[in-house]
């Protein structure tokens, strides 16, 4: 999509938020849907009981240069990223017991305000995570899930990637190292986060309700990085497997019952990866993440409304790979507003370390890159959240002497 489409997009779902707010819209852009183009006239949640489920996604992100110390130019880019997807439970459409079946489509459109602007040179984040891995069409998750011995047995076998399922967070920010998996944002030329899939089989165990392990294994191909092979179903590019492990804890805190998520994981790659200070020498990428989400207070007693705190940590080996360490903390609060419940306001700082030994390869010193985003999400109906953001990047690239950057911008999610 070139930026002048993006705008209208844009600007077509700000208005249509606006309007929503003032008139009853036709049934098939009613508020209160879960969709955009509604129920199908009940069609839609007849062939959710029989298992079938239909989805059709939107996610657009625009990115403006605000102001930079040290450059005078600003510019504009947009993003976006469209999401086909259905799921099936196979016990009601074929009657195979605690079964169940994912396939999705993505196609991502448009340009990157860290990839055009001088001042975001080298930027190690990105200000639109939507962006990335090739603007073209891919078979994102193709799969099939079994669950057994009374459902603690659960395994996953098909086409998906890691992030789905280990060192898995919440995508509602704007700025990459806010959102989603972690590690692959920085082991990112071995661990392939969405919308890139690869031949993978993930078993978990449920020890308890509120306690899981899980292990898996993902073919390590750079050939599905390639734009011209997003259906790529081969195996004949392959060089190894990530083999990630990770515990987690879903537990209930306290006597209002309020949802925390806690995971500690690992990961190796069985691959090759060229060492850093050793020309010709090669090593095998492995490191650790830890996860913390935990609700923290209610709105008048309102379970879906309060404070939630979250922290994401990252540590990656020395000798393969560029980024030693990252880290992410921030808060966001949903229902501040009793006149808007279901809008929230959230704040994320993340900073990101290079591999000390990078600088002895290298002449221009590099040290650490800090992101922060502060958005306010409006819940304008049911099947649109707009969420306006200001972004800071200190240090572009971990240069010690980078550019320091601010960026607005709108991401808006929609489910048609």
């Amino acid at each position: 999509m070139n930026k002048t489409k993006g705008y209208y997009w844009a600007f077509g779902l700000l208005s249509l938020s606006c309007s929503l707010s003032n008139a009853h819209a036709a049934e098939a852009f009613d508020a209160n849907s879960a969709w955009m183009f509604g129920d199908w006239n009940g069609k839609r949640t007849e062939l959710q009981q029989k298992g079938y489920d239909f989805s059709l996604g939107y996610t657009g992100e625009l990115a403006t240069l605000l102001d930079s110390d040290q450059h005078s130019s600003h510019g504009t880019e947009y993003a976006d990223q469209f999401a086909i997807g259905a799921h099936l439970d196979l016990e009601k459409v074929l009657g195979w017991q605690d079964t169940e079946a994912q396939i999705t489509i993505t196609e991502r459109n448009g340009r990157s305000l860290s990839q055009t602007s001088d001042a975001l040179a080298g930027h190690l984040s990105s200000t639109q995570e939507v962006w990335g891995r090739g603007q073209t069409w891919r078979l994102t998750d193709f799969w099939i899930k079994k669950k057994f011995l009374d459902q603690k047995l659960d395994i996953k076998v098909g086409r998906f990637g890691e992030g789905e399922d280990f060192n898995s967070f919440d995508c509602d920010f704007q700025n990459l190292a806010l959102c989603g998996s972690q590690v692959g944002n920085w082991v990112g030329d071995q661990w392939y986060n969405w919308p890139v899939s690869q031949w993978a089989a993930r078993v978990k165990y449920n020890i308890q309700p509120d306690l899981y392990a899980q292990v898996g294994v993902y073919e390590y191909n750079p050939e599905n990085l390639e734009r011209g092979k997003g259906w790529n179903l081969s195996t004949d590019g392959s060089h190894g497997a990530i083999i990630p492990a990770e515990m987690v804890w879903q537990p209930s805190v306290g006597i209002a019952k309020l949802p925390g998520e806690y995971r500690l994981g690992y990961y190796y790659s069985t691959a090759d990866a060229p060492e850093i200070l050793h020309a010709g020498k090669t090593s095998h990428k492995q490191g650790v993440w830890v996860v913390a989400k935990q609700q923290f207070t209610t709105h008048n007693n309102d379970k879906n409304r309060g404070l939630t705190g979250f922290v994401n940590v990252t540590v990656h080996d020395s000798d393969t790979n560029h980024v030693a360490n990252m880290q992410n903390i921030g808060l966001v609060y949903k229902g501040a507003f009793d006149a808007r419940p279901q809008d929230e306001i959230a704040l994320g700082v993340a900073r990101i370390r290079i591999n000390d030994d990078v600088n002895d390869t290298q002449v221009l010193q590099q040290n650490e890159e800090y992101n922060a985003e502060l958005y306010y999400g409006v819940h304008a109906t049911n099947w649109l959240t707009i969420r306006p953001n200001i972004q800071y990047v200190h240090h572009v690239g971990a240069y010690k002497n980078g550019e320091n950057a601010w960026v607005g911008g709108i991401k808006l999610q929609t489910a048609f």
